[in-house]
């Protein structure tokens, strides 16, 4: 039987989601609060239920935007998503589920992020990678795997004086990464946002901010799920360039995930070609693809809303000159709806 997940039951949702092997951090119950609070998006959150007991999950948003598209996406505002399930019984009844769902609904197309590849006879984007890497519990050995031109960086950044610090709050962590995401001709998310993120999430969900001098360099939200860390929004300020504040900062991620016993350094989802892919790979990490596949409805052709479409340029370059805090006031309107 198939169910829509309510808050009586998030326990047992998140309980299925820590057992699953192939579970992640963007399956948990929380991004069902977060996505409705900061968005205002409608989340049909289903399960598969046999005796009583949860045998398979699959998170959707439905976002619907005159400038974007109407679309339903496991998992929107994340990198990953999909069914996951104890058995081919329950995937095939939330697979159905969701196709009947997105019918109903009347979308252009149904989005499944998934790692692996679920629906070979689906259409799915060759754009997006993801860098994972297993983490040494010796921290010298995790230092001396990043290869030399990029250790030569974070070791710039420890002559610098450079040091971290955990915020409890996500003011400074807003203002540098609304300066990166700006200056890369982005609209930047609003703060509520990354307050729900933190508000929801607890523990789970840390911000590390790099000072030099007690000045802000750069800062990063780290999600923390089972074994694993994903540094998921970071940014810097104009001065984390010439100190190597991002470089620094991200080994102070890894670092103090050593420390804490996490197993797995998870980098993230990036486009080929684009300047984060290339920061990744100097890391030493190998890119692994992932299948973002389609279900279309109404749509004819794959949604093509990224950066990397030629008819965004010209307002890439123009949001790139907004001063910074007209593009704060104005850049939350726009990703709301850019899932």
């Amino acid at each position: 039987m198939i169910k829509t997940l309510d808050a009586s039951n998030y326990s047992r949702w998140d309980s299925f989601v820590q057992a699953a092997n192939d579970s992640t951090f963007f399956h948990l119950s929380g991004w069902k609060e977060v996505i409705e609070q900061s968005f205002g998006h409608k989340t049909y959150f289903l399960y598969a239920e046999d005796d009583g007991v949860i045998q398979g999950i699959l998170p959707l948003v439905h976002v619907n935007s005159r400038l974007f598209g109407n679309s339903l996406t496991s998992t929107a505002f994340c990198v990953y998503g999909g069914i996951v399930a104890n058995n081919e019984t329950s995937f095939l009844a939330l697979d159905r589920e969701a196709c009947r769902l997105a019918e109903n609904l009347g979308v252009d197309c149904l989005e499944i992020r998934n790692r692996e590849q679920k629906h070979p006879e689906w259409p799915h984007k060759n754009l997006y990678v993801t860098f994972r890497k297993a983490l040494d519990a010796d921290t010298e050995k995790n230092f001396q795997a990043i290869p030399r031109k990029q250790r030569a960086m974070v070791r710039k950044g420890i002559d610098a004086g450079l040091v971290s610090v955990v915020d409890n709050h996500v003011n400074r962590l807003y203002q540098a990464y609304s300066e990166s995401v700006r200056n890369l001709g982005t609209p930047v998310f609003s703060k509520k946002y990354f307050q729900t993120l933190k508000s929801v999430f607890g523990e789970q969900c840390e911000i590390l901010s790099i000072e030099h001098n007690g000045q802000l360099i750069a800062s990063v939200m780290n999600f923390y799920f089972k074994d694993e860390v994903l540094p998921y929004y970071g940014g810097g300020t104009r001065l984390a360039r010439d100190l190597k504040g991002n470089d620094f900062m991200y080994w102070e991620v890894m670092r103090r995930a050593v420390e804490k016993g996490i197993k797995i350094f998870d980098y993230g989802r990036s486009k080929l070609g684009t300047g984060s892919y290339s920061f990744k790979k100097n890391w030493g990490f190998t890119p692994e693809p992932l299948f973002y596949e389609f279900h279309l409805v109404k749509a004819t052709a794959l949604p093509d809303v990224n950066p990397l479409n030629p008819k965004y340029q010209l307002f890439i370059a123009a949001w790139k000159r907004l001063p910074l805090a007209v593009s704060q006031r104005v850049g939350p309107w726009l990703s709301k709806d850019l899932g």
